[in-house]
């Protein structure tokens, strides 16, 4: 093996860790995205991939999500807020990476 082989793998292993690492992400969801059943596909999605925290609506008519869980596993989520469910029209989200706080037991709506 060569020594450019074993530094590539040595790269792979830690984005590999990165990924599957603890996270926390502060989203922000723009759009139409209230009175469309946003909050409830974000909970459902959030609990079947495993992770916890918590989905608003806030009165500037944004969703605000805070997550916690495997780095991959959120950065799925995001995927699936891009959509969001039939009715809504997602214009922009926005993503703070933070340092986990362990702060959830479950994924939860707040109203």
């Amino acid at each position: 093996m060569t020594k450019g082989a074993n530094a590539e793998e040595h790269i792979m292993e830690i984005v590999g860790d990165l990924l599957l690492s603890e996270a926390r992400a502060y989203i922000r969801v723009y759009g139409r995205v209230q009175g469309v059943g946003y909050r409830f596909f974000t909970e459902r999605h959030a609990r079947r991939l495993g992770l916890k925290g918590y989905v608003r609506n806030l009165s500037d008519g944004s969703v605000e999500v805070v997550v916690e869980g495997d780095r991959i596993r959120i950065e799925e989520l995001i995927e699936r807020l891009r959509k969001g469910p039939l009715l809504a029209k997602v214009e922009r989200i926005d993503v703070r990476w933070e340092k986990p706080k362990g702060e959830f037991f479950t994924f939860t709506i707040l109203f």
